[in-house]
């Protein structure tokens, strides 16, 4: 018995001291397997070492054992020994076919760029012994199944490299397709080959760079490339799979609108994938198909635009305005949405228009056919804005007037490829055309104003303000004039003190003015409008060519300084009004308010009693004398 739990413990030593000592045993990895590749195309098997005792560069030998070999080993290829491999390999050694590339010191793979049928076998991982004890594992194996190579694919139609114009629809077609026994997914990527793009060229010249558009990945996902990633969001590129014939998908790329920077060589790239044991994708076949080259025009090189009538036009006030603009040079293929906009920069001065001041937008019809009007005096004076044809826009003012005078200009935004643009879309390109010159002949007409004060009043507070207005109008022809009143406080002399060697002299400074406060106005029709005041205004016409303006019970915030401005006011042919753009302003009234009699009974309550008979007092003794000196000089005279 004693003997027996001797030996017991003898062999329980034992294993633990060699399962001690092989924690750092030489251990070999290679993938598990059966993995399945493709004929035709490359295998890469990776093979590294751990555990072991020696430098840190250690050698691999690779073997075969081909299926119907009986188990008979092949040398493929070895770090250490070049005349190593058997005649099978030794050519494609020689060649590079077959290489062990090395990812560290203890780490390779096996590289067969071409696998034939006959590379089908078990492969060996060997590594020579560098240890100082022999333990642990010095090789693995793995089996490898090469498959028939059944990858398809095709295209429908190539690109001719004739240019395509900037925002025309670009669609490519790729058929691909696999027939395999194992379970296989298949990837398609569209793609664009280009010169520099992305990358430096260098000393050397133009770099060839290949850039992803979208694809259909191994786990059937629709990816963008990197630089698509915004167009495809944005909706400007699609990928569409449909069925085939021959096993074969069909795979459809459109492209909305293509883009200068779209130029290049278009490629379409199929790619089979297999899920190895260890859970791993592996690419196993792939196949590249060239669909052409594409060369994009720029709208800018063909687009023009055009407004008519060419150069000056000078047109009676009240005469129809008509100016067209045309839009040229966009090529038929390209389904764009446009904004048109009539601009117009100037203002009136002697009857003639100027190119001076800000540019306006007059009215504009959006990619969806809507007008709209960029102030409502162009609104007022009535007008229209129509697509009278393709890519012809004409903008009609029924009755110009002097202020419809400045330069014209048409102005297009062409959204290529989006025929109802969003609001925060920037347009592919913006034209303006040369512009039209519009001169508006009115008559010659000249305004008077003169302010007034009735004399013989005197204003105390709570009186009413009255003032006139006498404005006159000289033209042929109806008119009318507008009227404005408007008040600035009385400007108060601001007294500064210059230093002199002598003495301080006080100078007064200049009266500070400050801008006017419009009242009220008396419109060319008829119609008062009143604006914010303490007091009750009114305003009304006392005969042709006189305007009178009163504030009710005027408080001393009313007084100040009054004057009116006049504007002429035509009437044109069709009986509308115009502002002709004569005007004039009047002289300055200055209206002051004195105290009422009332107001001196509240004296006694701010000064006091005592003071208020002093003050009565010497105004009566005053008084008394002034009468006692006068009765005098009577008495004398007689």
């Amino acid at each position: 018995m004693r003997t027996a739990m001797a030996s017991m413990k003898t062999t329980l030593f034992v294993l633990l001291h060699w399962g001690l000592q092989c924690t750092v045993c030489r251990d070999i990895f290679l993938p598990p397997g059966t993995l399945y590749r493709v004929a035709g195309f490359p295998l890469s098997l990776p093979c590294a070492v751990s555990g072991y005792d020696g430098p840190r560069t250690q050698d691999f030998e690779w073997f075969l054992i081909r299926d119907d070999a009986n188990g008979r080993q092949i040398g493929v290829v070895s770090t250490r020994d070049k005349g190593f491999p058997y005649a099978p390999f030794q050519a494609r050694v020689k060649s590079g076919e077959v290489r062990v590339e090395r990812d560290s010191g203890d780490k390779v793979r096996l590289v067969i760029q071409r696998l034939r049928a006959d590379d089908q076998g078990k492969y060996e991982c060997y590594t020579p012994s560098t240890d100082i004890t022999y333990q642990g594992n010095y090789s693995a194996k793995v089996p490898v199944k090469v498959i028939p190579d059944t990858l398809q694919i095709s295209f429908t139609r190539s690109l001719t490299g004739q240019p395509v114009p900037e925002g025309a629809e670009l669609t490519l077609t790729c058929s691909a397709g696999i027939q395999s026994e194992q379970l296989t997914h298949l990837s398609i990527t569209f793609g664009k080959r280009g010169a520099g793009e992305g990358l430096d060229s260098g000393a050397g010249g133009e770099v060839s760079t290949a850039r992803e558009i979208i694809s259909v990945d191994k786990l059937l996902g629709l990816v963008p490339g990197h630089s698509y990633k915004k167009r495809y969001d944005d909706g400007e590129i699609t990928l569409e799979k449909r069925n085939g014939e021959a096993g074969l998908d069909v795979y459809v790329m459109k492209m909305r609108a293509v883009q200068p920077q779209d130029t290049g060589t278009y490629f379409c790239e199929a790619s089979q994938w297999i899920r190895d044991p260890d859970r791993s994708w592996q690419k196993i076949a792939q196949r590249t198909l060239d669909i052409g080259n594409l060369a994009v025009q720029q709208l800018a090189e063909s687009l023009r635009i055009t407004s008519s009538p060419k150069g000056e036009v000078t047109l009676q006030v009240g005469s129809p305005l008509t100016l067209t603009c045309e839009v040229l040079g966009l090529p038929s293929e390209v389904n764009a949405g446009l904004l048109v906009q009539w601009m117009k920069r100037g203002s009136v001065r002697s009857d003639v228009a100027w190119s001076g001041g800000v540019e306006a937008e007059v009215a504009r019809m959006s990619p969806d056919g809507v007008v709209s009007w960029g102030d409502d005096l162009s609104r007022a004076s009535g007008g229209s804005m129509e697509k009278v044809a393709e890519g012809r826009y004409s903008l009609k003012l029924f009755s110009a007037q002097p202020l419809d005078s400045g330069v014209y200009r048409c102005v297009v935004s062409v959204y290529a490829g989006r025929a109802n643009p969003g609001e925060s879309t920037p347009a592919t390109l913006t034209q303006r055309s040369e512009g039209v010159t519009v001169n508006l002949k009115s008559k010659d007409v000249l305004v008077a104003a003169v302010a007034q004060l009735p004399r013989g009043t005197l204003l105390k507070r709570g009186s009413t303000i009255t003032l006139i207005c006498n404005a006159t109008v000289t033209t042929t022809g109806p008119a009318q004039a507008q009227v404005q009143w408007l008040r600035w406080p009385i400007p108060e002399r601001v007294v500064k003190k210059v230093p002199r060697p002598a003495s301080d002299v006080a100078l007064p400074d200049p009266p500070v003015v400050q801008k006017p406060r419009l009242v009220a106005a008396l419109k060319y029709d008829g119609v008062a409008e009143i604006y914010a005041n303490g007091s009750e205004v009114s305003v009304d016409r006392l005969s042709a060519g006189s305007y009178r303006l009163r504030v009710h019970a005027a408080t001393m915030e009313d007084q100040g300084m009054y004057a009116c401005h006049a504007q002429a006011w035509g009437q044109d042919q069709h009986g509308g009004w115009y502002n002709t753009g004569a005007k004039a302003e009047s002289n300055a009234v200055t209206v002051y308010l004195y105290a009422k009699a009332a107001d001196l009974i509240l004296i006694p309550l701010v000064i006091g009693v005592s003071s208020a008979l002093f003050v009565g007092i010497v105004i009566i003794a005053t008084i008394t004398c002034c009468f006692m000196k006068r009765l005098a000089g009577q008495r004398a005279q007689k």
